[in-house]
């Protein structure tokens, strides 16, 4: 059996628009489970992987609402806290013709941002093979620091760390500027997922890949849409196309990519499989069109939680596109 994946950070309602009034408004908002590393920690167990999330939740019916999702996807909650000292965040989440989403967020203060240190379980590192995390759990220095310990934890324990950048600036303080706060974060990182746009964003200070190499990293996958995906490690770099689909929804297609690409990485065992797969580039490249195919089945589906992927249908999909 794989060792599990804890997924840490935020979970939150996302009230997707529905239908248009005679003035141009969405008739209704319709709540899905949703938030970045919840999303993961679902896709990893549709595809039949072993995860847990690990976060604050609130004592209203919206956390009540989450707790209960992520118990139906099959997600461990045992490293789940409660308060009542906040209410669960919340998103509204707009989509265009093409399926592409916007955010208006409704968060500090919530729930999600007051987990500490001394929320974590003794044991919560003790199993597992991957530890992920993405920035809207930095948004706050108290919860940034707690992220950044709970990435050092892993690391004792001998998991993996994932981070998946995620930017979302409308989280951030105004006027702030993220980067001090993500990088010691990217250096904690065994595998680093950013976006095309985020790739660009971390460039401008000049020298990325030099400065990510720095620290643990020893995968970046940076993805750009339908167009190929890009891989890195410090001796070499490679594409892998992803598949076409005509795009519903893509608010979760980022952590379905994330969540696929965990799931096969937890399949390997133990951390020299992870350095040997880095030496097989088309070993890698496998598994990054497995990832690519578990978002681009996502985007498909309207939701979070409910549009996640399993095994089969990704199985599925894959063949359907065998030459």
């Amino acid at each position: 059996m794989n060792r599990p994946i804890l997924c840490f950070g935020e979970a939150l309602i996302d009230f997707h628009a529905e239908g248009t009034g005679a003035a141009g408004f969405p008739r209704a908002f319709v709540p899905f489970a949703g938030g970045a590393p919840a999303n993961v920690a679902v896709a990893v167990a549709r595809l039949g992987g072993a995860a847990r999330f690990a976060g604050m939740l609130a004592r209203d019916p919206f956390g009540d609402f989450l707790l209960d999702s992520l118990q139906r996807a099959g997600v461990g909650v045992a490293d789940v806290a409660r308060t009542d000292e906040a209410n669960t965040a919340l998103a509204f989440v707009s989509l265009d013709a093409r399926g592409e989403r916007s955010f208006n967020f409704y968060r500090p203060p919530s729930a999600d941002l007051l987990f500490r240190p001394q929320h974590f379980r003794a044991q919560a590192f003790d199993d597992i093979g991957v530890f992920h995390v993405c920035s809207n759990s930095m948004t706050d220095p108290d919860l940034a620091e707690t992220t950044r310990e709970g990435m050092r934890r892993a690391q004792a324990a001998g998991a993996l760390v994932s981070f998946d950048l995620n930017l979302r600036p409308a989280l951030w303080p105004r006027e702030s500027n993220p980067r001090p706060s993500v990088w010691p974060a990217l250096h904690l990182a065994d595998v680093v997922k950013l976006c095309a746009e985020e790739f660009a964003w971390l460039a401008e200070d000049g020298a990325l890949l030099t400065r990510l190499w720095r620290g643990r990293t020893r995968l970046l996958v940076v993805t750009d849409g339908p167009r190929p995906l890009r891989w890195f490690r410090r001796d070499a770099s490679g594409e892998v196309p992803c598949p076409q689909v005509a795009a519903v929804d893509t608010t979760a297609a980022g952590d379905a990519f994330v969540g696929g690409l965990l799931y096969r990485l937890a399949a390997l065992g133990h951390a020299t499989a992870f350095e040997a797969l880095l030496r097989e580039d088309a070993a890698l490249e496998g598994m990054l069109a497995f990832a690519a195919a578990c978002g681009a089945l996502t985007v498909t589906r309207q939701g979070s939680f409910t549009a996640m992927p399993s095994a089969a249908d990704v199985d599925a999909f894959l063949h359907e596109r065998l030459p």
